[in-house]
């Protein structure tokens, strides 16, 4: 170590020594104000507010990866070395900063808050990442450059903050911004300037992508002037008023070519999909719902994506998730299915959402769920189970634990199982913390498998389900299965390039969760 320590006081004799012209104070301004993380807060707000999606959730990865480092150097770290600050005497009055760090040496903490930062937002997109990674380098060099840190300090705070965004991907897997290629084109017609299209909106399902000044109407207007725009209030009436607008696409089907689009969130799409495809009509998906997930995973960004391949006539076909009771009883979901937990948390959350707002009323709803709620019975393929939650997705999800967040491909046939299990003693606590440590997979109260189909009796003890964010009454039994590439949905065919939406391929991270499996073939159960 006094190896390392005599090369780290002389590299940081010669740095004190060097002339840069004209960086003296740009470089202790950039040091200071990176006091904090104001810079990178600042930085965070800017991509959050003039970005996309992409940059938004490189804004979040960055902050997050921003307050580990920061909280793991400065409560951890710093005081288990107790390094001394560099002696300023060999530094120019000039580059010295007003107000002296307090704090011990090493590591540092700015430069810890600036990787962690850089690498966050790269991690969701190399673009952005590109843009920032130079601030957060010369950050990291101003530190040594005014004299407040050895370069060994600086190099272990960047080792850090690389690890610190590395490890928000143990919860929160990049998401792939371009979807899987894979999926069959299907032949969907060209209406140029939206000519034959009948968009239903459905205004109260939100407000469009966040930062854009047009609500989705304007924004509808103006890409596509030809078409016929039916506006959904909260007062009007949802099913009759889709009815009437799904008609009048018929209509214009047989005349010339016509096609059902829906602006709203993934509630008011399944109901537009359902239509869609009883209709036989092709379906433009406009995102204008908080979060998309549907949208998300076909492919399509934002509303501009939807009208470029309306105007190409490029769409995919897609799978329909199918809860059937009986012969005539069916429920289709797009996204999930859920029993237990999950359709009490909606209810009450809906029940509450108009007094808080819907995060507000997520929250108190989830706190009192967890307090209050009691295990589900069913049968499950056969097999007498005792549940705290049932989830099916309509594809295969990522990633393979507590949370999915994206599916990479929606034509694979498959529906993806995961149940925690309701016999044994603390299994929320325990699921919750299995998660958190990353040992989901070997947990004994979590099962996960993906197959054809479902079948689940007994569902007497139950009031409701769940499915796409919407509350259902559940009926004595249900089988869950796929309707195959029955929905068309426009996408384009080559995504439009938000700066750099290319993040890490979240398949090289892939792992193989090793908990107790159904088998694939959709036959009995093997988590009993």
């Amino acid at each position: 170590m006094s190896v390392l320590g005599e090369w780290d006081r002389r590299l940081f004799t010669r740095v004190a020594a060097a002339r840069v012209p004209g960086a003296d104070p740009a470089l202790r301004r950039l040091s200071r104000s990176a006091d904090h993380g104001r810079l990178w807060f600042g930085t965070a707000a800017g991509l959050a507010l003039v970005g996309g999606r992409v940059s938004r959730r490189a804004a979040l990865r960055g902050v997050g990866s921003l307050a580990i480092a920061s909280l793991t150097v400065n409560t951890v770290v710093k005081w288990s070395t107790r390094r001394p600050r560099p002696l300023l005497e060999h530094v120019p009055s000039i580059r010295h900063l007003k107000r002296q760090p307090r704090t011990t040496s090493f590591p540092s903490g700015h430069s810890a808050s600036a990787a962690a930062f850089a690498t966050g937002v790269a991690l969701e997109s190399t673009g952005y990442g590109a843009l920032v990674a130079p601030f957060a380098a010369a950050v990291a060099f101003s530190r040594v450059y005014v004299g407040v840190h050895y370069p060994g300090d600086v190099l272990a705070g960047m080792a850090i903050g690389v690890a610190a965004a590395a490890l928000t991907c143990r919860w929160w897997p990049p998401r792939p911004a371009l979807p899987a290629r894979e999926r069959p084109l299907a032949p969907a017609p060209a209406l140029p300037g939206g000519e034959g299209l009948v968009v239903f909106i459905h205004t109260p399902a939100g407000t469009g992508a966040p930062g854009t000044p047009l609500p989705p109407v304007e924004r509808l207007r103006r890409l596509l002037p030809r078409a016929e725009l039916v506006e959904c209030g909260p007062d009007d009436d949802f099913a009759a008023l889709l009815e009437r607008t799904v008609d009048r696409a018929v209509e214009r089907a047989g005349a010339a070519g016509g096609v059902l689009g829906v602006c709203g969130g993934d509630g008011s799409v399944n109901a537009a999909a359902g239509a869609a495809v009883g209709r036989g009509l092709a379906l433009a998906v406009f995102p204008g719902g908080t979060l998309n997930h549907f949208a998300q995973d076909v492919g399509v960004q934002d509303v501009e994506d939807t009208a470029v391949a309306v105007g190409r006539g490029e769409a995919v076909a897609v799978d329909l998730g199918v809860a059937r009771s009986g012969a005539d009883g069916a429920v289709h979901f797009l996204n999930t299915f859920s029993i237990g937990l999950y359709p009490e948390l909606v209810r009450l959350r809906e029940h509450w959402e108009q007094r808080m707002g819907k995060w507000p009323a997520a929250a108190v709803a989830l706190v009192r769920v967890l307090r209050t709620a009691t295990p589900v019975e069913l049968s499950v393929n056969g097999h007498h189970r005792r549940l705290w939650l049932l989830f099916a997705g309509n594809g295969r999800y990522e990633p393979q634990g507590f949370a999915p967040a994206y599916r990479p491909r929606l034509d694979d046939g498959l529906i993806d199982l995961r149940l925690i299990d309701g016999e044994h003693r603390l299994a929320r606590t325990r699921v919750i913390v299995s998660a958190l440590v990353g040992t989901l997979g070997r947990s004994r109260v979590y099962g996960a498998e993906v197959l054809p189909w479902v079948e689940l009796a007994e569902l007497g003890g139950m009031d409701t389900l769940a499915y796409d964010g919407e509350v259902a009454p559940a009926p004595p039994g249900l089988r869950l299965e796929k309707e195959r590439r029955t929905l068309v949905v426009y996408r384009p065919s080559v995504q439009r390039n938000e700066p750099a939406r290319r993040p890490r391929p979240a398949a090289r991270r892939r792992r193989r969760e090793r908990g107790r499996r159904l088998p694939a073939d959709g036959g009995p159960s093997a988590c009993g």
